[in-house]
Parts: structure tokens; C-alpha cells; sequence
């Protein structure tokens, strides 16, 4: 099979170790995938070195397969170096045009450390924007949070809270749910995916009387989706619908912050979420957690959410035909 390729990450993070942790999960059932890293370093497992993306599959159950590209300075676990950021920009740009090009069934990001990378001049605030640059259908990608229980989407995502209730506004939570019902008929599998929208203020802004942003924003965003025929029910209250009896009701909720998403997802499943970036060109998966630098190097790192992201990037390429 085409294998899906995994990018480098922040070197002094737990990258490498949760990248080692699956391959040992995943050597014998799949997916087949391929790391772009410095062979050179010490990954605790067999590393097989490989030339293309085309010899991963011969090789994966025996060694982690790594596409070798070399790290200008040493790596010290737990400190991050922007000497490090070209070769993190590098990964991600190489793994995207494989993708693109046909020669992997899709991208799975280890966690990038933003404060070295904003260091070194880059320019996006995350992952999710550069990869809406580098592979980008036209609309901006929206970032979903997975795990069996629970499906988040943030209208906003990585921005000052008060910036992003300001700037929130009809058009933003239509055309993200558009893009959410979309892939989640396309990718997930669902004839009619129940889109729950939150509200934004306490008890969904009880009438009016803790705010109007459900009346004047929310409301008329899921009046606009019901009448294209998208199944959106609310705005609800965000302090009832992530409860075990409400989730069942629905199929994803859709957020307008970020802690409102992240929040009950991570405490729901710290270890099984995944996030998964819709609305690109190419399937991209990540692990819902960070560089986890307090601990790198340590032995600690649990690859769990790894684990998950590629299982779920092999069943999204499966789908697409692409695997």
C-alpha cells in the first residue's frame, strides 16, 4: 500500500519516541507509514533508511522506515532550537507534496513546538493554517477533534479569546459547517451527519438575557443551514451538551473558541483524540496533544493519540481509495 508519511515534529519534544512507540503498535497490523527525521538519531528501535516513500511498505515490519533528512544542530530533549525550524518546515512541505503528488495516502504531523518556530520567521499561527496554505481547496480548514465518543470543531481556533467572539459571525459557522457535513458524509461514512451548535454564553444566552449572540449570530447561521437541508440543531447549552447523555444526540459538536472544543474532548479521551484537518486536498491527522517537552527524552511519552491518528489516517485513505 501506499504508505502515509509522518513528519519529524519538534525534534526536542516526544516526537521521535511516540513515532517509535507506533511503528512497535502498528508493525504488524498497519497502516504502513514513513518518518521524515534524522536517521541518526537514537530512536530505540530497528531504523530501516530509506531512499522513497515507495520502499516503506518492504521494510515496516521489521524496521521504522525513515526518510533521512539530516538536522543542522544536536537535539536536547526537552529545549527547543529555531536551528531546529527549517527542518520542522521542511518535513511538513515534503510529507504534503507526497500526498499531493500521489506517492502517500496521506499526512500525519507530530507536534510542532509554535514559539521556536515563530522564532525562526514562520508566519502561521499553527499547523492548521499552513497546511490550508500548502494544500488548500479554496476555503479555509477547519480543524476537527475525534475520538469515539466525541467530535469537535472550533469555529475559531488559535487566536485571543475576545478576538474570537468579536469576529464571530454567521458566514464563519456556515460555511464551517458546510465544510464539516461535507467531509464527514465523504470521509466518516454518514448519509446525514447531525451537526449539535453550541451556544456561547451561559445557557446558551437564557433568551437574551446573558448575552444576544444566539439570537443575532448563532440562530440565524443554523436557520441558513436548515434551509440547505444540513441537520444543525441548537444553539446549545455549552454546559450540557458534551454530557454522556447528550452526545449520542448528535454527531459532532460545532464550537466557536477553542477551549469550548478542546476542552471536553481532551478530558473526555487525552489519549485516543485525533485531529483531523478537513477541508484540504490530502488527508492530515495529528495526535491531540503537544511536543510534551517536560517529559521528552524521559522514557514517559504514551503514543497512544499517535496511534489513533494513523489508525484513522488509514481508514480515511481506505475510504478515498487511496491506500
Amino acid at each position: 500500500m501506499k504508505p502515509l508519511i509522518l513528519t519529524m515534529g519538534e525534534p526536542a519534544g516526544i516526537g521521535a519516541e511516540i513515532a517509535a512507540g507506533a511503528w512497535r503498535a502498528l508493525r504488524a497490523s498497519g497502516p504502513c507509514f514513513a518518518l521524515i527525521d534524522d536517521a541518526g538519531r537514537d530512536f530505540g528501535v530497528p531504523v530501516a533508511q530509506i531512499a522513497a516513500p515507495e520502499e516503506a511498505s518492504a521494510a515496516f515490519t521489521q524496521a521504522l522506515p525513515i526518510l533521512h533528512r539530516p538536522l543542522s544542530a544536536p537535539v536536547v530533549p526537552g529545549k527547543p532550537s529555531p536551528a531546529h525550524a527549517p527542518a520542522v518546515i521542511a518535513a511538513i512541505e515534503e510529507a504534503v507534496a507526497l500526498a499531493k503528488s500521489g506517492r502517500a495516502s496521506g499526512v500525519v504531523t507530530n507536534p510542532i513546538q509554535k514559539a521556536s518556530l515563530t522564532a525562526a520567521g514562520f508566519p502561521h499561527p499553527g499547523h492548521t493554517e499552513f497546511l490550508g496554505e500548502l494544500a488548500g481547496m479554496g476555503v479555509p480548514p477547519v480543524m476537527m477533534l475525534a475520538c469515539p465518543e466525541l467530535r469537535v470543531v472550533p469555529v475559531t481556533v488559535h487566536e485571543a479569546l475576545a478576538k474570537a467572539i468579536a469576529r464571530l459571525t454567521p458566514a464563519m459557522i456556515i460555511a464551517t459547517s458546510r465544510i464539516v457535513d461535507a467531509a464527514l458524509k465523504r470521509d466518516f461514512g454518514l448519509a446525514s451527519p447531525r451537526l449539535a451548535i453550541a451556544g456561547l454564553n451561559p445557557h446558551a444566552g437564557e433568551a437574551g438575557t446573558m448575552g444576544r449572540e444566539e439570537i443575532d449570530i448563532i440562530a440565524p447561521a443554523i436557520a441558513a443551514l436548515q434551509a440547505e437541508g444540513i441537520d444543525a440543531r441548537g444553539p446549545m447549552p455549552p454546559d450540557t451538551m458534551f454530557t454522556a447523555l447528550a452526545r449520542p444526540g448528535y454527531d459532532v459538536a460545532i464550537c466557536h473558541y477553542h477551549d469550548q472544543a478542546l476542552i471536553p474532548i481532551k478530558t473526555i479521551d487525552m489519549a485516543g483524540g485525533v485531529n483531523v484537518t478537513l477541508g484540504l486536498s490530502i488527508i492530515r491527522t495529528s495526535p491531540d496533544h503537544g511536543t510534551a517537552l517536560d517529559i521528552a527524552g524521559k522514557g514517559l511519552a504514551d503514543p497512544a493519540s499517535l496511534v489513533a491518528a494513523i489508525r484513522l489516517a488509514g481508514e480515511l485513505a481506505q475510504k478515498r481509495g487511496l491506500a
